[in-house]
C-alpha cells in the first residue's frame, strides 16, 4: 500500500539539536525542503506560513485558497496540503510541535485556536496592511530570537507564538461574532470536545446518538451547538469528516474502492458511494478521474 508522505520537523532543521520549532523565510524554506515538498503531503506539527509577497494557490485538504501578501494560514498535523506558487514568493515559515507549545502553556491547547482545532473552519486569514506590518515585526523578532542562543530563548519564542496566535484569533473571530458572547464561547468549547471525539471515531461512529452520550448531553442540544457554531447539523459534520478521509485515501492510497470503504466503516460499497455522492456530488470514480487528470 502507497501513502503520502508525513513529513516532521527533523527533515528541516539541518542539524539543529532539538526538533520542536522550526523557522524560516519562505524563499529559503522552498530551496531547502524542494525535495520533500514538491508533492503533496502531510506534516505531524502545527505550520503557520505569512505570504508577504507573490500570488499563486494554496490547497488543504481540498479545499483551494488564494495565495497573495498578507495571506496568513494555519495547518494541523495530518492535513494534506500543496501550492502553485509564483517565482518571486516570500515571506515566513514556522513549525511547533503539539509538546512544545503544551508543555509550557498546559492550560492552553494548541487546538483551542480555532484556525488549528477544526477541520470544518477555514485555514486561512486575509492580513490588511496595518495587521499586516503588525505581524512582521513580531515574526522578526521571533525569527532573531530562534537564531539566538539568548536565556529562555525557549519562553520568549512560546510568548512570541501565542501573541501570534492570540490576535490571529482575534481577526478570525470578527467572521463569526456569535462566538464572542459567553455563550458563544461555551458553545465553541462544546463544539471542539465533539471534533475531539470525531477525530478519534468517525471510522467506526456515525451516529450522532453516540457523540451526544459521550459528551453527556442530549442530540438534540449536541446539534443546537453544531448549529450555532457552524450553521451545520452533527450528521453534516460526521458525514463530511469522512468524506474528507475518503477523499484522502481515493487519491493517495493504492487500495480498491471496496477497501476504502470497510476502512471507513461501510460493509456496504454501494450505500458507500451514495453517502459520497451526496456529500460531494460526484461518485469516487469521478472524483479519482477528475482529481488526477
Amino acid at each position: 500500500m502507497n501513502s503520502i508522505s508525513v513529513l516532521n520537523i527533523d527533515l528541516f532543521q539541518g542539524g539543529r539539536n532539538t526538533s520542536d520549532f522550526y523557522f524560516s523565510t519562505l524563499k529559503k524554506h522552498l530551496i531547502v525542503g524542494h525535495r520533500h515538498l514538491e508533492k503533496p503531503h502531510r506534516h505531524d506539527f502545527y505550520a503557520t506560513i505569512l505570504f508577504t509577497q507573490g500570488k499563486g494557490i494554496h490547497e488543504i485538504d481540498f479545499q483551494r485558497y488564494d495565495v497573495s501578501p498578507g495571506s496568513l494560514f494555519f495547518m494541523s498535523p495530518g492535513q494534506i496540503h500543496s501550492w502553485e506558487l509564483s517565482s518571486d514568493i516570500d515571506g515566513y515559515i514556522f513549525f511547533c510541535s503539539q509538546d512544545f507549545y503544551e508543555m509550557h502553556y498546559v492550560n492552553q491547547k494548541l487546538r483551542s485556536f480555532p484556525f488549528f482545532g477544526s477541520v470544518h473552519f477555514p485555514r486561512k486569514v486575509q492580513l490588511e496592511d496595518e495587521h499586516l506590518q503588525e505581524f512582521i515585526s513580531i515574526i522578526h523578532h521571533l525569527e532573531n530570537e530562534y537564531h539566538s542562543q539568548n536565556l529562555m530563548k525557549n519562553g520568549l519564542i512560546l510568548s512570541l507564538l501565542s501573541q501570534i496566535f492570540i490576535h490571529s484569533t482575534r481577526l478570525f473571530s470578527k467572521d463569526f461574532d456569535h462566538l464572542s458572547s459567553s455563550a458563544g464561547l461555551s458553545y465553541f468549547k462544546h463544539y471542539q470536545d465533539f471534533e475531539d471525539l470525531l477525530e478519534e471515531n468517525f471510522t467506526t461512529e456515525k451516529s450522532v446518538a453516540f457523540y451526544a452520550s459521550a459528551m453527556n448531553i442530549s442530540p438534540k442540544h449536541l446539534n443546537r451547538i453544531i448549529q450555532t457554531v457552524v450553521q451545520k447539523t452533527a450528521t453534516d459534520l460526521i458525514t463530511e469528516r469522512v468524506i474528507l478521509e475518503a477523499k484522502r485515501m481515493l487519491i493517495y492510497l493504492d487500495e480498491s474502492l471496496v477497501e476504502i470503504a470497510f476502512r471507513l466503516g461501510y460493509e456496504e460499497y454501494s450505500y458507500f458511494v451514495r453517502v459520497f455522492r451526496k456529500s460531494s456530488g460526484m461518485t469516487p470514480t469521478q472524483f479519482i478521474k477528475i482529481y488526477k487528470s
